[in-house]
């Protein structure tokens, strides 16, 4: 018979111990989410593939009939991607005034659907280890960026910002205004969400004072190059608004859907990235980082507490989550069937958040997928 000495035993269960605790940690660790396999355009040409019509199995006639309504909603250009190449590429002029027709050089405002790109430039910042979203805003702006006491101040973070949930008064006279006078106490931070301007348009400033960059340099060297995004922020009035042709809207578009890679470079990857496109906060469950979510159980609307029962857009995909901005400035990213749409052009009403323009765009949408 064999005989095992008791230091061999002992080295024996040692090595079990540390095989079951390494298992334990392998299958506790989250499986990496795998990159959809997608076309990128390349960055310094005007070409694109395109994907026929006739290989998507699409309804040719309800397209044609929802391309000859967009314009009628002042619609001034359009574009689909699928797996990344492009579907359907339209611009038009204003039906208004019957002139300044977009086409593919054309710059055009993005509205409020640069927040989602000022929330990408965020997260890029903390996977530089420039900043953190647990950080106070007073460690990058100061002490007395708003008028409170200290004790109430420095308890915002910028995670506050990227959330719209500050607890900062949105019944002030202009909320865009971020001078310190115009940011009052109201509520505790994390308490209360508020489609606000001010704190969101300071986190340029946050990102400034970071990097030690100003934000047009920040973009163009941390993003908007790395793409080949051709664009621009200007100030106008209180913002800083974003600038850009549609094809560079439908680049940003097409870097989310590829999870923050680019023709075989990482642009972004991270935690952070990943909760941009998930409820930020039980308030709102309909409101990431800056950017919109569709799909969930309700949803509220600037400039009121209301919480409203249902999904933002019914008819859409519930994974899809979008970039919205004044008058139907749309970038919508729908995973789950690798599309990306850009809307961009005038109307949608006076809403800084036109969701009843997106919801007629996608009951006609519906018809023509397969």
């Amino acid at each position: 018979m064999t005989t095992i000495s008791k230091t061999h035993t002992f080295q024996f269960l040692i090595g079990c111990c540390a095989f079951l605790v390494f298992s334990c940690v392998e299958a506790q660790k989250p499986k990496p989410v795998p990159v959809p396999d997608l076309y990128y355009p390349p960055n310094e040409s005007t070409v694109w593939d395109e994907i026929p019509l006739a290989e998507l199995g699409w309804n040719q006639t309800a397209l044609a009939e929802m391309l000859a309504w967009l314009p009628t909603q002042d619609t001034r250009a359009f574009i689909i991607l699928k797996d990344g190449k492009i579907v359907v590429e339209e611009y038009w002029g204003s039906k208004l005034t019957g002139v300044g027709g977009m086409d593919q050089n054309s710059l055009w405002y993005w509205a409020s659907a640069g927040k989602t790109l000022t929330a990408a430039l965020v997260g890029i910042a903390q996977q530089e280890k420039l900043l953190s979203t647990n950080d106070r805003t007073q460690k990058f702006l100061g002490q007395g960026w708003t008028s409170m006491p200290n004790n109430q101040e420095r308890n915002i973070r910028l995670i506050h910002q990227l959330t719209f949930t500050t607890g900062l008064d949105d019944k002030v006279a202009n909320l865009d205004d971020p001078s310190p006078a115009n940011l009052k106490y109201l509520a505790k931070p994390g308490a209360r969400w508020s489609y606000h301007n001010a704190p969101y348009t300071l986190l340029e400033k946050v990102v400034e004072n970071a990097s030690g960059k100003n934000y047009q340099t920040y973009f163009k060297e941390k993003l908007g190059d790395k793409i080949g995004m051709k664009g621009f922020w200007q100030k106008t009035g209180f913002n800083n608004v974003f600038y850009s042709d549609a094809r560079s809207f439908a680049r940003f578009g097409l870097l989310l859907l590829a999870k923050g890679h680019w023709n075989g470079n990482t642009i972004w990857s991270g935690d952070f990235f990943d909760k941009m496109s998930q409820s930020s906060q039980n308030l709102n469950l309909s409101y990431g980082y800056l950017t919109w979510l569709n799909g969930k159980s309700s949803y509220m609307v600037p400039g009121s507490q209301i919480v409203i029962p249902g999904s933002l857009i019914p008819k859409a995909p519930t994974d899809m989550y979008q970039a919205i901005g004044k008058n139907g400035q749309f970038m919508m990213v729908v995973p789950s069937q690798n599309l990306v749409i850009v809307r961009m052009g005038s109307s949608g009403g006076d809403s800084p958040v036109p969701y009843v323009l997106m919801r007629e765009i996608w009951e006609r949408f519906v018809k023509v997928l397969p």
